[in-house]
């Protein structure tokens, strides 16, 4: 074993070890070397020769590369960027493999914090715009991504994390336009939609065939919420529907073309045969669900539409408008990927259920349910 001061290789050995629920006994003892040669291996003050390296490779499951790495950056072509980075520092990452491409998600702004800083799987550096890896492309490559805007996806992620294995569901928010265009692009595993029927056709299934032209795949029930209008606590302007929204003194937020929301105000709107120019703030858009209960909460905003779950989250009143079912399109060659089997495994399970049912406004009669398939 040969000792190196100062050397540009970074050890990823806890990280895969962990991943297989060793110890550092355990791996020493399989590998035929003293715990304290995994220790200084993990730490970086020793790197193996090409025996114990290939030992450990075999043990883990895993590359050698996938255990130890050069410290720098990666030149790998295929990232595909969705987002836009800081320009003035290096950008942290969100990272999934889709079909063999690296797909990334800038950490900056509202997109690096809920209630608690959201972890980096990568850094594109501001230096020379290349990527550097923070973990093994193999532990990447675990995760199933789902770009959708159902604040529930987040606990559907927690149940995919808790089934036995590695697998992990990576959630961004879109659009159901934008997600169903991410995965036309090859740019995610799974996209949800929620759009409202408004007759016989299933308006999931038919925007996904408009997006994803000749699609082989399955359409799949994930929850069904209500949606309208999120208030003021109270609702001291005495909002009853769609129709209000019209009065003169009603300041509404809207959300972006493209989103399911939106296509139902306007809807409600032709309907009710009231111009799109006769709301007041129809043009003033809010990027998801939260950024329109936060303009109602501080009075920037009189209504904005959201879901049930979300006003209740923020303190709000809530118009119902509509019921509407949230589905998961997922391509028929990536139903193999392992995170995306342990998915639709949890989308039968009573626990996902119960937990959803807990949700203000959701029901779960339609989840794990094929709604689609071709």
């Amino acid at each position: 074993m040969k000792k190196v001061a100062a050397h540009p290789i970074v050890s990823h050995l806890k990280t895969q070890r962990l991943t297989k629920g060793l110890t550092q006994t355990q791996l020493a003892e399989r590998i035929g070397v003293q715990r304290q040669a995994i220790y200084d291996m993990e730490s970086g003050r020793y790197l193996p020769n090409t025996a114990v390296a290939l030992r450990l490779a075999a043990v883990l499951d895993c590359r050698i590369e996938d255990i130890f790495a050069l410290d720098g950056p990666s030149a790998d072509p295929s990232l595909v960027l969705i987002g836009q980075s800081a320009s003035d520092s290096d950008t942290r990452l969100a990272l999934a493999s889709v079909r063999g491409k690296l797909v990334g998600f800038p950490l900056t702004g509202k997109n690096d914090f809920r209630e608690n800083m959201l972890p980096a799987d990568g850094l594109l550096l501001k230096q020379n715009g290349r990527l550097r890896l923070l973990q093994p492309e193999s532990a990447i490559g675990q995760k199933a991504l789902l770009m959708g805007c159902d604040p529930a996806f987040e606990i559907l992620s927690a149940h995919v994390t808790r089934s036995p294995g590695t697998s992990r569901l990576l959630c961004r928010f879109a659009s159901s336009q934008r997600a169903l265009e991410a995965l036309s692009s090859g740019h995610t595993h799974i996209a949800g939609t929620h759009l409202h029927n408004t007759g016989e056709t299933e308006a999931n299934v038919a925007l996904a065939r408009r997006i994803l032209g000749d699609f082989n795949g399955v359409v799949i029930g994930f929850s069904t919420f209500e949606e309208g209008l999120m208030v003021a606590p109270g609702n001291p302007l005495k909002i009853r529907g769609v129709s209000d929204l019209a009065r003169r003194e009603v300041r509404m937020v809207n959300r972006e073309p493209g989103a399911a929301l939106r296509s139902l105000l306007e809807d409600c709107l032709a309907r009710e045969r009231i111009p799109f120019a006769a709301v007041r703030g129809f043009e003033d858009l809010a990027g998801g669900h939260s950024e329109g209960a936060q303009r109602v909460l501080y009075g920037t905003a009189d209504a904005a539409l959201g879901l049930r779950v979300v006003a209740s989250l923020y303190g709000l009143d809530f118009v119902d408008i509509s019921s509407v079912r949230c589905d998961l399109v997922i391509p028929d060659d990536l139903m193999a990927h392992q995170a995306v089997r342990v998915l639709l495994d949890v989308l039968q399970s009573r626990a996902l259920r119960e937990d959803l049912n807990h949700l203000p406004g959701y029901d779960t009669s339609d989840t794990g349910k094929v709604i689609a398939r071709r």
